[in-house]
């Protein structure tokens, strides 16, 4: 088992977009004792653009794709090397690890980097991960590296999460507006965050949010993985978060764990086209847990292959996502016919659009 923690922009550069010395010192300082102890550690770390933007002497966040690019690739190599040093300060060898979105969702690639990642782990190497950002593009990125961080913690089956960022936890409303906001210790049920006000006011180097961080513990949270969001810049939250102490905001595994299949056709996979479905096929795909079949489709969007991964909604909302087992042109053919008539019009066609193994309801 391992521990994943997440550096947000706002622990690893100053305002200014300087390296933030001692938070990751100190922090490095807590994994390297982690390690010592047996705790297995991976790092998820931003703030390759802002440390990029330092190095060039910009002052504004770039927000064409290509110079956020150019301010990731001068910072990547820069940012690692910060990492490398704290940790080998303390007997602890790291690693550079650059995922992109496209990485964990093709399946064979997602396999890849799981083995690799646990080769890393069981060398006794930390693994430091961030988005490629030289390489992805609007189309296929992470979106932010709160979301990258929990993607590696289902992938490695991590026994907790920790994200790391300048303020204490989740509170009632945003603290740096409302000093008196409550802070929240402990959820055990999301649907307790229904209507609350969760900003996403960030730093001026991140992309991320508190709101994103409860997406990312939501995430984990569903693969039985428990979360903390704490403050970062003060000593010892991680090595208090690893143990159980009571610090930041804690988020209880759900009990009902879900397939690492599942999880990365959910999470990680993205949809190119949707399926409109009947009320019939909608209930039984809900209830039932069985598979669609053309007969329930009443429309077909998108443009997708075999194998792709599609949407499946009714009246406008969308309840799952599956793998197709037909593409789009031939389900065009056969939408809302029964399963004679497909293969009078397909002989060689699957029974099911989607296997009730390849679908997840969302």
């Amino acid at each position: 088992m391992t521990l994943v923690v997440k550096l947000g922009s706002s622990i690893v550069a100053a305002a200014d977009g300087e390296l933030r010395d001692d938070v990751l010192g100190g922090v490095c300082e807590q994994v390297a004792a982690l390690e010592r102890d047996g705790e297995r550690v991976t790092m998820v770390t931003s703030g390759a653009i802002a440390r990029g933007m330092r190095l060039l002497g910009l002052a504004v966040r770039p927000r064409a794709m290509d110079e956020l690019q150019a301010a990731s690739a001068v910072g990547q190599g820069d940012l690692f090397r910060a990492y490398e040093g704290r940790l080998a300060e303390h007997g602890t060898r790291a690693a550079q690890v650059l995922l992109t979105a496209a990485d964990i969702a093709a399946r064979a690639n997602y396999l890849n980097a799981r083995r690799t990642l646990r080769r890393l782990i069981e060398w006794g190497v930390v693994p430091v991960v961030n988005e490629n950002d030289t390489t992805a593009t609007d189309e296929i990125t992470f979106g932010d590296n709160d979301f990258l961080a929990a993607q590696v913690a289902i992938l490695l089956e991590a026994r907790l999460l920790v994200l790391l960022t300048d303020i204490d936890g989740l509170h009632t409303a945003d603290p740096r507006l409302a000093p008196e906001a409550d802070l929240i210790s402990e959820v055990r049920d999301f649907s307790e965050l229904e209507g609350m006000e969760i900003g996403d006011r960030t730093s001026a180097f991140g992309s991320g949010g508190m709101r994103s961080k409860v997406a990312a513990a939501e995430m984990a949270s569903e693969a039985g993985i428990q979360a903390v969001i704490c403050n970062g810049t003060a000593g010892g939250t991680l090595t208090a978060a690893a143990g159980g102490e009571t610090v930041g905001t804690r988020f209880a595994a759900q009990p009902s764990k879900a397939s690492s299949f599942k999880l990365w056709l959910k999470y990680a996979k993205p949809a190119k086209g949707r399926l409109t479905v009947d009320e019939g096929a909608a209930r039984v795909l809900r209830e039932s847990g069985s598979s669609l079949l053309p007969v329930g489709i009443t429309a077909v969007d998108g443009s997708f292959e075999v194998g792709d991964a599609v949407e499946v909604a009714a009246n406008g909302v969308v309840i799952g996502k599956g793998i197709a087992d037909y593409s789009a042109q031939e389900l065009a053919r056969v939408t809302g016919l029964r399963s004679a008539q497909v293969r009078e019009l397909l002989p060689h066609a699957a029974d099911e659009v989607i296997h009730r193994d390849r679908f997840v309801l969302v």
